[in-house]
């Protein structure tokens, strides 16, 4: 039997569709757990569903595992029809998305009129935040399996586009090429494309864009699953929000969240990093760096405070300052004087933001978030892994930017004493070798490849890491 490729999609599918209870403690409790308000779990603890409907649940799952979803379809049909004529629709919404993913995965390999050898077919879905890429692998007439990609910030650019730059990137590295790839969108740089993945493949390499039969409905079917991919996607990040708004006690989910982490390695070039999600979505264009400006020496009190005034400031003064509104709720990379000094910015100007800190243990490993009164917040592994990704981002955001300022301190003032060497060659050679230890470590080819500069320089500049 070939539903899905592997144990753990199934069971993926399963839990999410089937909405069976996923906790070992079956007793019965004061409450729902999360599971059951993100729409992953009946809660049969709590009596919600009735054991006959608990049950067909289950027999639906048996009949999957078997490949009876003839049996499973035409049971969702009836139930559909009658919830239809008592006007629930939206109940009878849900099981019509229930029994789209049911047809697709008891589709998935019933590719027997595809003759060719080798194909690959693309499917695409997308939506505000993020675009999903779903690659159907056909080999001698039956799927061999399947990938899928994620990607942001792509909200301005057109399907055509997309479709092709993944082709450049995915097929860049891959050795074994297919015979033909198969998409909906037809991509004005087909012709280039076919070239360049012949010539790369040492034979004949088609785009194809089907119209109509047995191909077109497969390269829907990757749409079809690409759209449910991304739809799961988000469901987890809801999730993850929801679960965010119970644990910190907050008045509404939080859509939009900033962190902020201040880099002062020494005292020297003071930054602080700005990074922001949204809907549980990390958009690195709109992570902001800033330079301090008022504090001298390491006081990270002082440092969030200036940061935060500035960074309310330009919401206070427009959201078109590319700012846009202030965040439902914010993180500071550290423990409870950051909380504090964020909290005394937020009274100043009167306003009721929730904020919290991001705590590492003594491995420098996220541990938990606190509050200003020091107390930890429990949760899952889940919402820890994505505080964790979301740490980490801003720290680096940081400590990025200190280092671009340190080196270019540095290299402006070991330069300076190089005659012929002004503030664009000095740009260059920073453009060119990262740091200015890598500028010292360049060899004479490599320092004049640089435009305007000969060897003469290049000597001089190998001097600097005392190498003649």
């Amino acid at each position: 039997m070939q539903i899905l490729g592997s144990a753990k999609e199934m069971v993926d599918f399963i839990k999410q569709k089937f909405q069976i209870r996923q906790c070992r403690n079956f007793k019965s409790n004061k409450r729902a757990c999360l599971n059951y308000h993100i729409k992953k779990c009946l809660a049969p603890c709590m009596g919600y569903v009735s054991k006959e409907e608990y049950r067909e649940q289950i027999n639906q799952i048996i009949m999957l595992l078997e490949g009876k979803t003839d049996k499973i379809l035409k049971a969702i049909d009836e139930e559909i029809q009658s919830l239809a004529s008592k006007m629930e629709y939206e109940k009878a919404a849900v099981l019509r998305d229930k029994k789209l993913a049911i047809e697709r995965i008891s589709a998935k390999q019933k590719v027997s009129n595809i003759n060719e050898n080798a194909i690959d077919v693309l499917g695409m879905a997308r939506n505000n935040i993020k675009v999903c890429i779903e690659i159907f692998f056909v080999r001698g007439s039956k799927m061999i399996g399947r990938e899928h990609y994620f990607f942001d910030d792509l909200e301005d650019t057109e399907d055509t586009e997309i479709l092709s730059s993944f082709i450049k990137q995915y097929y860049f590295e891959k050795q074994d090429l297919p015979n033909k790839i198969m998409l909906k969108e037809e991509l004005e740089d087909a012709s280039v494309l076919e070239e360049w993945l012949s010539k790369k493949a040492d034979r004949k390499v088609e785009l194809k864009f089907p119209q109509k039969g047995e191909k077109l409905r497969f390269v829907e079917m990757a749409e079809n699953n690409a759209k449910i991919t991304l739809e799961n996607k988000s469901k987890e990040k809801e999730g993850i929000l929801l679960e965010l708004k119970e644990a910190l006690n907050l008045d509404k989910i939080p859509r939009k969240i900033e962190c902020f982490d201040i880099s002062n390695i020494s005292g020297t070039n003071i930054v602080a990093g700005m990074c922001v999600a949204i809907d549980g979505n990390i958009k690195k264009n709109l992570s902001r760096r800033f330079k301090i400006k008022t504090v001298f020496g390491q006081d990270d009190p002082k440092c969030t405070k200036e940061v935060i005034e500035r960074r309310i400031k330009h919401s206070l003064d427009g959201e078109s300052s590319g700012f846009g509104r202030l965040p439902d709720l914010i993180l500071a990379d550290g423990g409870i004087t950051q909380i504090r000094a964020i909290l005394e910015v937020l009274n100043e100007y009167n306003l009721n933001l929730p904020v919290y800190g991001m705590v590492k243990n003594d491995k420098h490993q996220t541990r938990a978030l606190i509050d200003k009164d020091r107390n930890e917040i429990k949760i899952s592994k889940e919402l820890l892994n994505f505080i964790t990704i979301f740490q980490d981002e801003v720290h680096n955001t940081a400590i990025e930017y200190h280092r671009k300022l340190r080196d270019k301190e540095m290299l402006k003032s070991e330069l300076d004493d190089v005659n012929g060497i002004g503030e664009k060659k000095r740009q260059e050679l920073l453009k060119k070798f990262g740091s200015i230890e890598n500028i010292k470590k360049a060899s004479i080819d490599e320092l004049t490849q640089i435009k305007g500069i000969n060897e003469k320089l290049a000597k001089q500049i190998r001097k600097l890491g005392n190498i003649e």
